[in-house]
């Protein structure tokens, strides 16, 4: 549905998008690294699959708008957007330095493809509603992608929107949560729980999918229900991630939210995962 080559299998961008967040997070030696190689399934379907945009045109007013709601996932975005060719691969040296377009949390006025500035937790569903209403004020065809956390459920903000999304019957909104069951202090079924998730979507007004966040066949199937979904109802479609997926040694670190990796330890990993290609 975009102008990006389809020449590469969706496994292999998504590798591909782990490889590259691996040799941002190689360059400060830290970060959050379990939640980009999780999340780099859910980013290639999106990216190469479900959305609609121009690479070398990351404002086109028809594009489909993906906001990561979640900016300490910033590092995760931006491997997708450098597969996908958004941003020139030599950026990747500079994340997290003075003046780089990249910075450790994503903001929309430094880099090509951001679409939201991310910070405090529970802002993006409610920003998401209100382009969903702007782009349906305009006439458009558009849809509005937006990632969040489980950690953002424990936001009444995030509640709020999704009310008001099915309130104003927002079928051009869908709401992709990762949920990986971590977050800075500890499991997030433990801090606040959130289950029985699905049923409390639904009891929203949403359409509500549940997905290996890991299986790209699930999500590709799950974006395409989404996508075509007759009723006039936001949709949200819930991904269960595995955090560092891909890479074994950091898959079953203790504590995956934010990853100090020790510096002979990159190298390790990216043999890793090439091994596991």
């Amino acid at each position: 549905m975009n102008s990006v080559s389809a020449t590469l299998t969706l496994k292999q961008r998504a590798n591909n998008i782990r490889r590259h967040a691996l040799l941002m997070g190689q360059v400060q030696g830290q970060g959050y690294i379990g939640q980009a190689l999780g999340a780099a399934d859910l980013l290639a379907v999106s990216y190469f699959h479900a959305l609609n945009f121009r690479p070398e045109e990351p404002e086109w007013e028809a594009r489909d708008r993906f906001y990561l709601s979640i900016g300490h996932y910033a590092i995760a975005l931006y491997a997708a957007l450098l597969e996908a060719g958004v941003l020139p691969e030599a950026e990747r040296e500079t994340y997290g330095s003075d003046e780089s377009r990249l910075p450790m949390s994503g903001m929309a006025a430094y880099t090509p493809g951001m679409e939201i500035t991310g910070g405090s937790l529970g802002h993006g569903l409610g920003i998401a509603v209100g382009a969903c209403l702007g782009l349906k004020s305009k006439g458009s065809a558009s849809f509005v992608y937006n990632l969040l956390s489980d950690g953002e459920l424990n936001e009444g903000s995030t509640w709020e929107a999704a009310m008001s999304a099915s309130h104003w019957r927002l079928d051009n909104l869908i709401a992709l949560i990762d949920v990986n069951n971590q977050q800075a202090d500890g499991h997030s079924s433990e801090i606040l729980a959130f289950e029985p998730i699905v049923d409390r979507w639904r009891a929203f007004g949403w359409h509500v999918q549940r997905v290996d966040g890991n299986d790209i066949a699930a999500l590709t199937a799950a974006f395409d229900a989404a996508r075509a979904w007759p009723e006039p109802q936001p949709r949200v479609i819930i991904c269960d991630t595995k955090m560092g997926k891909g890479v074994p040694f950091l898959e079953t670190r203790e504590k995956t939210h934010f990853i100090r990796v020790d510096a002979d330890e990159w190298d390790k990993a990216l043999t890793a995962l090439e091994q596991g290609e």
